[in-house]
């Protein structure tokens, strides 16, 4: 599914239905990657997602981004991820939100800071050490 380094890398939408860890990281793995790195902007060396692209529409593009961020929340909760972590998390999708909402300032703060990346590494870590068979091996 994640194939090269970090700034060329590709992923296929892939939203599988199951409960099962290995589902819920490819899930989880695909969010990430449409909210954060799924847009190439021409000129810049970084891709932006969804979430810095909906970011920009003035408080509801605000809720929409913090909602979806929060779906990886949701899913970390479901893996059985210890409340200290969860609320780490939710705190990272509520900086952003709040640092987001100011015009301009906030939209460039949504272009470095990632929340849902830093998430997804939180999910990653819990994966591998609970569920090492779901990990996926980069070349």
């Amino acid at each position: 599914m994640v194939s090269g380094s970090g700034s060329a890398r590709r992923m296929r939408f892939d939203f599988p239905t199951g409960r099962d860890p290995a589902s819920v990281r490819r899930r989880i793995e695909a969010m990430e990657f449409l909210l954060e790195n799924s847009i190439r902007i021409p000129g810049l060396r970084r891709a932006v997602g969804l979430d810095a692209v909906v970011g920009v529409v003035p408080v509801a593009g605000d809720v929409i981004s913090a909602l979806l961020g929060l779906y990886l929340v949701w899913e970390a909760r479901s893996l059985g991820m210890s409340r200290w972590k969860l609320a780490r998390m939710v705190g990272n999708v509520g900086i952003d939100t709040a640092i987001g909402a100011i015009p301009f300032a906030g939209d460039v703060f949504d272009f470095l800071f990632r929340s849902n990346t830093r998430n997804l590494k939180m999910i990653r870590r819990h994966l591998d050490r609970h569920h090492p068979e779901t990990r996926i091996i980069e070349a």
